[in-house]
């Protein structure tokens, strides 16, 4: 980086030097200017920076440039260089004082971030350590600690914006339009929760958040004062250790709630003395019964009293067992406290529950315990157009909803719910179900919401953090908070599809004034948290997805988000979410990942340098996973991936996920190396996933392997998963008229599923202008799916392909194709290959221009699918574009591939829409007549194909053994030869109903085998 920097420097000096020839008699402010003008736009295009005053003093001379130039990272290259120039103006003059330039009161070189400086030169006043630093929730059961991550780090972080209710319009809507097939209120959730909080949760740090986390709709709350006919509450002691406390608590006892109504102020809770001895143990179980087997969060409430325990002794039972928890109830009492998300059958079961001891550390002491909450469930905050007491017919704001006064005549709203997810909504509505007092959450006292919305976030940190080290005199629930995080995307449309880029904002002047936090440390803290999170996205994106990326400025602005807490706050405004150039990568899973990877790494650096830890960065997934099986043993290996940008992120031990057929992943092998052996019971289907480990945390996982030992008389079947790919949609820009996603031609595969897709768009002219969040013009989008779970790769078919195999009556193992590919795995090993190509396709990585990726087909792996041919194997292969990938991108030699080795032929790409296929008699009797049908349209099950290839066979001994129904296009065909194949145009794991699958697979493996019994 230096050296790039020095090399843009001497392209600056050149540059100025020639411009000077033009200066003349230019005053000195002016030459000056352009010099500083052209080295900070180099960094960051802000156009013209003047310089404001020339100042000598006895012992100095101060230039001060206007606040422009504060809006880039200043490191100390670029500050010698900034002091060179000017000099370099001088001449001479002044050479017997010292230089300082400033900008925004601040020397530049003060505003260098203390993670750059020199141990000796670190600013103190800007150091936020937090004394007697410590979290609500300890996992007790997890298998490591980050000691060089964020262990004890209280971070409060929110997506932006959410559904709320507009008084004068008397509806519910989103804050933002619905634009590029999504709005901000969900898109900023597309990286907050599957990427960004999970990185910060495996670093070790607590995250708190003032919008609902889980995207379950289902709620189930167990608690003391509410009886359930369904779910149980349950006191367990002999001696009546458990009574009824003075104070107020949870009752979840309305529907839908009011304004000013706090559910943490209708019941009652529970407490008793903590004991040290496990013979005087007495439990409180929460069963619930749940409605739906799937994943639900788990939240816990209680009160926090004088005497509050520190280690509450929570445990929550699931189906991968049970997870136990120490909870600090010291903070944080009368609200909702996130333990963790968990796997549950549907109904209830006593292996399903929460349970809660008195056992304690502390002596004579006391614990608490009120409502116990399982999953996200639907708002329940009822909201209406703001009623003012002058309004006569008005008796209370709780019995009338609201008035509306048109042409005299009055109109009565009845409160009404947004009928959305919790998840989709505003934080103020979260707030307030959080047991968080209406003046936090409703500045505007009720009048509007919108207000009320941004305006609590800031206030809810403090709240979060009242009563702690970091606001002593403030009231609150007592969390030591180390910085907050507000994270949203811009609006903003460039006519000629270049990028917007990323902006980041803090505040150093609170709304008194004041440029110093309750504890003392400067507010200039927080420009060290932006310049560190910007710098480390825009630094990643480049190298990772678009060297042309845009670094906007680093504003020291006033916004509420920012201005009102009491501790480091960066305001992030990533991208345009209304610009095309920037949503064809912000569209990409593959780029939310690297940002929240640099949010991640940016916050972990930024807490190094203000408390003095050294840091690793979490290690990245790792790679290459194949398994070998031999007398009913496994054994797994996998290889570990070099970070590039992070040197820091090397594996040093590893986790092992096991699944027993389809339940869930247990919790957990540590082990030390690269591979991994388990004995098998015959007949059960094992499936594994990887993550790396390091002193800084735990990676996200590998994909999913699995394996199966059924009869060692049988050949053993390899399932090779080459379906890695997620992607953005087709984008396209037709001459600057025309421009936007086509979701027809491919919509583009999410990571596991996807919250943000509101609906394919339907406003391409770029030349459309924007007039209400209502008719947003270019880019404006359907609402069909908003709130959906779009379902994408969950890395986990060889587990599907696998059942049908087992059900078959064979062994199977499996691997990933890069595995293959790097000749980890010998394919002429095996007696029949099962390639899964699902919707694997070369698509484009943000710009078109830019270089395509995820061949269905690369060169190493038709080599390797090649001499397995020819050994007399037998292979199946499955694929949305198992054809078109190779004949729509021209290459001769994968033609060749497909039509001589494959032996198939592409038909089109558009064979099927309604996803109806039946197999067809053949002279090489291959399939029996059956009917089936596979996901064709967004759905929360499986991914899906809006299109197919249709292939026919080539040359002797090759047959169509399946056609799509719609059209009878060829969708499957068969070879036998020197080696059988059976190829597939739409994928196998896609068909809805196991049955089918089995019964193809039965039908495939017995024309593999019918004639002899190989290998």
């Amino acid at each position: 980086m230096r050296r790039s920097v020095h090399r843009l420097w001497l392209v600056t000096l050149l540059l100025w030097s020639v411009s000077t020839l033009a200066f003349g008699e230019r005053s000195l402010e002016g030459q000056i200017a352009d010099s500083i003008t052209s080295i900070a736009n180099s960094y960051t295009y802000l156009g013209k920076i003047n310089v404001i005053s020339i100042t000598p003093k006895s012992d100095k001379v101060v230039v001060v440039v206007n606040d422009k130039l504060a809006q880039i990272p200043f490191r100390a290259e670029n500050v010698k260089h900034i002091y060179d120039a000017i000099r370099s103006v001088f001449k001479g003059k002044y050479s017997d004082l010292t230089l300082v330039c400033e900008t925004e009161n601040k020397r530049i070189e003060d505003l260098i971030p203390n993670l750059f400086r020199a141990p000796n030169e670190m600013d103190s006043t800007r150091l936020f350590k937090v004394a007697n630093s410590a979290t609500v929730v300890t996992n007790l059961s997890r298998l490591y600690s980050p000691s060089k991550g964020l262990t004890n780090r209280n971070i409060a972080l929110w997506q932006s914006h959410g559904r709320f209710y507009e008084q004068k319009k008397a509806r519910w809507q989103w804050q933002r339009a619905r634009v590029m097939q999504t709005v901000e209120d969900l898109y900023t959730q597309s990286y907050v929760l599957p990427y960004l909080v999970p990185m910060l949760e495996n670093a070790g740090a607590s995250v708190f958040m003032p919008r609902e986390r889980d995207l379950q709709a289902h709620e189930v709350i167990v608690d003391n004062d509410v009886r359930d006919r369904e779910s149980r509450y349950r006191e367990i002691t002999e001696e009546h250790a458990w009574y009824t406390g003075l104070e107020k608590g949870f009752a979840n006892s309305k529907e839908t709630y009011l304004f000013g109504e706090n559910p943490f102020r209708m019941g009652t809770y529970r407490q008793a003395m903590s004991v040290t001895e496990r013979a005087e143990i007495s439990r409180i179980n929460w069963v619930p019964h749940f409605p739906e087997t799937g994943k639900y969060a788990v939240y816990v409430s209680y009160k926090t009293l004088p005497n509050s325990v520190s280690d509450a002794h929570y445990t929550v039972y699931h189906k991968a067992g049970k997870t136990e928890f120490a909870v600090n109830q010291t903070m944080c009492g009368g609200t909702w406290v996130y333990l963790g998300s968990f796997d549950f059958d549907k109904g209830r079961s006593n292996h399903a529950k929460v349970v809660l001891t008195n056992l304690s550390k502390d002596t004579s002491k006391v614990i608490t315990a009120d409502a116990v909450k399982f999953g996200g469930g639907m708002g329940n905050m009822a909201r209406s157009p703001y009623v003012d007491s002058s309004v006569p017919t008005q008796k209370t704001i709780d019995s009338l909803a609201a008035v509306h006064d048109t042409a005299k005549t009055t109109i009565i709203y009845q409160p009404e719910v947004s009928g959305y997810p919790r998840f989709a909504e505003a934080a103020r509505y979260w707030l307030q179900w959080a047991g968080v007092p209406d003046s936090i959450y409703s500045r505007t006292h009720g009048k509007n919401d919108y207000s009320d919305d941004f305006q609590s976030r800031g206030f809810w940190v403090n709240y979060l953090a009242g009563g702690s080290t970091v606001a002593p005199q403030e009231k609150g629930l007592g969390v030591p908070l180390d910085m907050a995080f507000a994270f949203h995307t811009d609006a903003g449309i460039t006519p000629n599809d270049s990028i917007i880029g990323t902006l980041g904002i803090c505040t150093i002047q609170n709304s008194d004034g004041a440029t110093v936090y309750r504890n003392g440390v400067s507010r200039w803290a927080s420009r060290d948290l932006t310049d560190i999170i910007q710098s480390q996205i825009v630094n990643d994106v480049k190298i990772r997805h678009s060297p042309e990326w845009i670094r906007r400025g680093l504003w020291n602005k006033s916004y509420s988000e920012s201005r009102v807490p009491v501790v480091p706050t960066m305001l992030l405004e990533l991208l345009s979410h209304q610009n095309l150039a920037d949503m064809r990568y912000g569209l990409d899973p593959r780029f939310r990942f690297t940002v929240s990877r640099a949010i991640y790494k940016g916050m972990l650096k930024y807490l190094s340098a203000a408390n003095g830890f050294d840091y690793q960065v979490q290690p990245l997934p790792v790679t290459q996973l194949y398994t070998k099986l031999k007398d009913n043993v496994l054994e797994i290996n996998w290889r570990a991936v070099v970070d590039s940008l992070e040197p820091t992120a090397q594996a040093k031990k590893y986790i092992v996920y096991k699944r027993i057929d389809g339940g869930v992943f247990d919790q957990g092998t540590l082990i030390d190396s690269t591979f991994y052996t388990l004995r098998l019971k015959p007949g059960k289907i094992y499936s594994f996933k990887v993550t790396a480990l390091n002193e800084g945390g735990e990676s996200f996982p590998s994909e999913i392997v699995s394996a199966c030992s059924v009869s060692p008389s049988q050949p053993v079947v390899m399932i090779v998963n080459g379906f890695d790919r997620v992607s953005a949609p087709s984008s396209y820009d037709l001459e600057g008229k025309l421009a936007g996603f086509d979701n027809v031609t491919d919509p583009g595969m999410p990571y596991l599923s996807d919250i943000s897709f509101v609906g394919n768009q339907y406003e391409f002219k770029r030349n459309k202008p924007y007039e209400s969040d209502d008719a947003p013009g270019f880019g404006a989008s359907h609402a069909n799916f908003e709130t959906k779970i779009i379902a994408g790769n969950t890395f986990d078919y060889p587990y599907l392909h696998g059942v049908s195999i087992k059900n078959a009556g064979y062994s199977f193992v499996s691997c990933s194709a890069n595995a293959v590919m790097e000749g980890k795995v010998d394919l002429t090993n095996y007696g029949v290959v099962d390639l899964i190509l699902g919707a694997q396709k070369q698509t484009v990585v943000g710009n078109p221009k830019n270089t395509a990726n995820f061949k269905v087909f690369p060169t190493s792996m038709q080599l390797r699918l090649k001499d397995y041919c020819h050994s007399g194997g037998n292979l199946i292969v499955s694929g949305a574009y198992l054809a078109s990938d190779s004949y729509l991108k021209e290459n001769v030699d994968d033609r060749a591939f497909l039509e001589n080795v494959l032996k198939i032929k592409y038909r089109t790409d558009k064979a099927c829409v309604n996803g109806e296929v039946k197999t067809v008699n053949s002279p090489a009797n291959v399939i029996k007549p059956m009917e089936m049908s596979y996901y064709s349209q967004p759905n929360a099950v499986s991914y899906f194909v809006p299109s197919a290839d249709a292939i026919e066979p080539i040359g002797k001994g090759g047959y169509t053994i399946s056609r799509y129904a719609e059209n009878n296009l060829s969708a499957g065909v068969s070879y036998s030869g020197k080696y059988k194949l059976c190829a597939f145009g739409f994928p196998i794991e896609l068909i809805k109903e196991e049955k089918d699958r089995d019964k193809l697979m039965e039908m495939i493996l017995k024309f593999f085998f019918a004639a002899d019994a190989k290998k």
